[in-house]
């Protein structure tokens, strides 16, 4: 990347020195480290602009990176050379690999907790969290932080708002709600989102935020919980860790921005054929299949407007990292650690049976188009939900999002340990016996073994030559007598 992105002061051993916990902050996580995995090359005037947007509320990554001077480098350079893009791309992977090992430190004074209202047993431990955040003392106050709660439980007799308010008369400021109103229009207003359920919950909080995440820490109270790793009768021992002087591993995982486009059938001269209609952030999958339909999806799929096939099939699935345990599994894809920037297309009960599953670059622009000549439509479902329908000229863009999914890491090896509890992987009923070869003298050595004793002199083994024309005895294996194969 070069002496102008990374500071010289600021690297010790090689590598990027500690973060400031300014520089953590969840926007300049989700919008920094992001943006610099574009390729230089293909950096064209409409990114650069892109990246200059007002959508970034923070451009510098502090003294680690600069994105400014990143981008005035690549402006200037014509023509870049392989060393210099070897550069960039070895020092983008040396800050995301410290990103995930280094622990953030962060002042958290305002959380959010994500639950579900009509569950009476979660409205309750809702309760019982947010009344232990705002009386913990924190960062030299003799009282907790702000919590934000579900608008819903205002009124609800299980939360008993007045109740709490009444233990401190401070509390009426610092209880507070949220609605996905103000998720989507100030998300930076949330410091630390807490989730209490399952997986459904934690895709409900990246639906919430179609933008910007701050960071996520789920709480395991669901039936499943790939993503729900954190022990909720353990709250206050992770959260005083992670709003203490342990902090925080965080872990950015990929998000999709799916596009709708309408065919415009009329469209006059100078009006454009398709105009951008719904957009949806996606953590899972995008699924696209035939619907009601009794014929086989009839779909293109371009890759950076280049025809790649034509899909015949149910549908197909586009999933991130963090849905290949989800429906694309389900379907015969691969497990494929979050780490890795990937799309994975899985077709869903194809015609060919040489369509296979596969794993695209990040970087490549899908579109799947419903052809004019088409039979029939197809439906796009983002996450399970929003069922849209493409109609005959209709179409759809998968793009790496540029805000992913902030999780908060219970452990390092997280994800395998989600895999190994929820889908039992690489588990069997019992462990392969050793071999037994210091048998004690005088011991029957069973070792589960065929072991023929041909010792015995008295015992025809069955296998001589007499034996194997003339049908002789059967192999004998001390003593038990056994049918000649």
């Amino acid at each position: 990347m070069g002496t102008a992105a990374i500071d010289s002061q600021d690297r010790q051993d090689g590598r990027p020195s500690a973060f400031s916990s300014e520089a953590l902050s969840s926007q300049r996580l989700a919008t920094a480290l992001c943006e610099l995995s574009i390729n230089s090359e293909q950096l064209s005037a409409g990114k650069m602009a892109a990246l200059a947007s007002p959508c970034f509320f923070h451009k510098k990554f502090d003294k680690a990176v600069n994105i400014d001077k990143v981008l005035d480098e690549i402006a200037e350079d014509e023509i870049i050379s392989h060393s210099r893009l070897l550069q960039t791309a070895t020092s983008v992977r040396e800050i995301s690999k410290q990103l995930q090992r280094r622990p953030v430190k962060m002042t958290v004074r305002n959380v959010m907790i994500v639950t579900k209202a009509r569950d009476n047993e979660l409205v309750y431990r809702t309760r019982e969290l947010a009344e232990w955040l705002l009386c913990t003392p924190r960062y030299g106050s003799d009282v907790g932080v702000n919590v934000y709660v579900d608008h819903k439980l205002r009124r609800s007799a299980r939360f008993d708002m007045q109740s709490l308010l009444a233990k401190d008369s401070r509390f009426k400021d610092m209880l507070r709600f949220w609605t996905p109103d103000l998720c989507w229009t100030s998300p930076e207003k949330f410091d630390l989102v807490l989730t209490l359920g399952g997986d459904g919950t934690v895709l409900f909080t990246s639906w919430l935020f179609q933008r910007i995440v701050p960071p996520v820490l789920s709480f395991s109270l669901g039936s499943l919980g790939f993503l729900t790793n954190f022990e909720f009768p353990r709250y206050k021992d992770s959260l005083d860790k992670i709003m203490g002087d342990v902090g925080m591993r965080v872990n950015l995982r990929m998000r999709f921005t799916c596009t709708v486009y309408r065919y415009q059938k009329h469209a006059g001269p100078g009006t454009p054929e398709h105009i951008e209609a719904e957009q949806f952030e996606v953590l899972n999958e995008l699924v696209i299949d035939r619907g009601p339909s009794p014929y086989v999806s009839n779909l293109e799929l371009y890759g950076d407007n280049n025809l790649l096939t034509v899909v015949q099939a149910d549908g197909c699935i586009f999933s991130t990292p963090t849905g290949s345990t989800a429906y694309s599994l389900s379907a015969g894809g691969s497990l494929v650690h979050p780490d890795i920037p990937a799309i994975l297309l899985t077709p869903i009960c194809p015609h060919t049976l040489s369509f296979r599953p596969m794993l695209l670059t990040d970087s490549m622009l899908l579109r799947v188009a419903v052809p004019r000549n088409s039979r029939a439509t197809a439906y796009c479902a983002f996450d399970g939900k929003g069922r849209v329908e493409l109609r005959q000229g209709d179409h759809v863009t998968i793009a790496a999002s540029q805000y992913p999914f902030m999780s908060v890491l219970s452990q390092p090896t997280e994800w395998f340990d989600s895999i190994s509890r929820t889908l039992r992987w690489n588990n069997r009923g019992a462990q392969q016996k050793a071999w037994d070869g210091d048998a004690k003298e005088g011991e029957d050595e069973d070792d589960g073994g065929f072991d023929i004793d041909f010792d015995n002199e008295d015992v025809d083994s069955g296998y001589s030559a007499e034996s194997s024309t003339s049908g002789g005895h059967s192999p004998i294996r001390k003593g038990v007598v056994l049918p000649i194969p």
